[in-house]
């Protein structure tokens, strides 16, 4: 059973519309978007005379075909006459959601002297004399870039590098916004691994960090890392590791509030793909008791014919799953104390969670339908999550991405490690703190302006007190 998709700024519209000039015509205008499902959030008036009033309504809609419902109500209406209707959403990513703004004036010839030519050759030879000061000097002490081919955007699939352009820049504005991170699109016009990782060594040299984005399952593992094996600066493939973060830190607190040790749970994953395994090796690192790993096959395992032909779920399969056990999802639910989704809508019942250790927890992250309607999922686990904004405890991989970054190009980091990601969780988990956390609140909101610091200064710390010698890398 899905959830009911409920009104929201993502599919948020404005009806231009005219309507009769009489006392009680803007009342039955916003009555009408009530009893059609929508919610009035702002009524303008554009313009009006003794006859007839114009005005721009703004509501939330469920969907496109939501909002064309609320458009053909208005426009049913007596009097009324629908002029334009604007989607929201398409008029913010006109002409791009970011630009490029210089941090120096040139407002005379000494300023542009010193910018430009002749005074920027002496800095291109520093550089040419000592590559190192390229952080010092140049933008990529602050830059990311932010690669994808385009192969598995969001919930949407092999899109392409267009079309997954307008998430790139939407990473890029976050990068900014949460941590002052300067981060620029680049959308790879080839799904050839080679091709991805020749391409992303060229352009290394600008940037201080490599961020993967929306690259399909296995390939985006051999891509991370062989860029890895390959370039002096940290590559972090957000799908797996930022996902990974947030819900160890989600996780951290979850057990906090059922008073139970990680080392002594059993975990359900549903789902290996990039972000499930990514979760899981770190909540290995973490120590967690016992993790049963599912997808398509079922439970995998050693003697999982399909296991032998894909690498991560063999790595997998030696590594997890202490009992062998060989059923489905379901079955492997029975006893255990956690489930983990992130895979498909609607897999599981109120039932499962019913089977499950006492005080269960439920992480169903599949969006924008979880692996179970949380709602049925409350009635039966202690804790529940999703990767919704619309319900509590949100899993949000923002809460991780900008301060990760944000350290480790303070650290002038060469690569990325467990321990730095390790205490990013932890970081995160403690700006909401043990003597707050609630089964509703496990996670700070993406709005908390300490999350982004408190793991700026984590992962800093972490990669600085690690360089010589630092854990093996995931």
């Amino acid at each position: 059973m899905s959830i009911r998709q409920l009104p929201s700024a993502g599919f948020s519209i404005t009806v231009r519309v005219s309507l009769p000039a009489d006392a009680g015509a803007i009342g039955r205008l916003t009555t009408a978007v009530g009893e059609a499902g929508a919610i009035v959030r702002a009524l303008d008036v554009v313009s009006s005379d003794h006859q007839s009033v114009v005005v721009d309504l703004t509501c939330d809609t469920s969907d496109s075909a939501h909002a064309e419902l609320v458009a053909q109500t208005l426009e049913s209406l007596p009097g009324v006459k629908v002029r334009k209707v604007s989607d929201r959403t398409f008029l913010l990513h006109l002409g791009g959601k970011i630009e490029v703004t210089s941090k120096v004036s040139l407002r005379n010839r000494d300023e542009l002297s010193r910018a430009y030519t002749p005074g920027v050759a002496r800095v291109c030879m520093a550089i040419a004399e000592n590559p190192e000061d390229a952080r010092r000097l140049t933008i990529k002490r602050n830059t990311v870039a932010v690669v994808t081919d385009g192969s598995a955007v969001l919930g949407l699939g092999n899109i392409g590098p267009a079309a997954a352009l307008p998430v790139m820049e939407g990473k890029a504005a976050l990068f900014k916004r949460f941590g002052g991170v300067d981060a620029w699109p680049v959308c790879l016009d080839t799904q050839d691994t080679d091709e991805i990782v020749d391409i992303v060594t060229a352009i290394a040299p600008v940037y201080g960090g490599i961020n993967l984005e929306d690259i399909a399952a296995p390939r985006c593992f051999e891509i991370e890392e062989r860029l890895r094996e390959r370039l002096d600066i940290p590559v972090f493939h957000d799908d797996q590791h930022g996902t990974a973060i947030v819900v160890l830190a989600a996780l951290t607190n979850a057990l906090r509030v059922v008073g139970k040790r990680i080392e002594d749970v059993r975990v359900v994953v549903s789902g290996a793909g990039a972000a499930g395994t990514a979760i899981m090796k770190l909540l290995l690192k973490q120590g967690v008791g016992d993790i049963v790993a599912c997808d398509r096959p079922g439970a995998l395992h050693k003697g999982l014919p399909e296991v032998q032909n894909r690498e991560s779920w063999r790595w997998l399969a030696e590594h997890t799953n202490k009992d062998g056990y060989s059923g489905d999802l379901k079955g492997a639910l029975v006893g255990s104390d956690v489930f983990i989704g992130v895979s498909a809508p609607n897999l599981l019942e109120g039932a499962d969670v019913a089977r499950m250790a006492k005080d269960p927890i439920v992480f169903a992250l599949a969006n924008p339908d979880p692996e179970i309607n949380p709602i049925e999922a409350a009635q039966y686990a202690a804790i529940v999550a999703t990767g919704r904004s619309d319900q509590p405890n949100q899993i949000n991989n923002v809460l991780a991405f900008p301060g990760v970054f944000r350290g480790m190009l303070d650290a002038q980091a060469e690569e990325w490690t467990d321990a730095a990601a390790l205490a990013a969780a932890q970081a995160i988990a403690d700006v909401v703190g043990a003597d707050k956390v609630n089964p509703s609140v496990i996670i700070p909101s993406v709005f908390d302006p300490h999350v982004a610091p408190a793991v700026a200064d984590a992962v800093k710390k972490a990669l600085l007190a690690g360089k010589n010698p630092s854990l093996d890398r995931y």
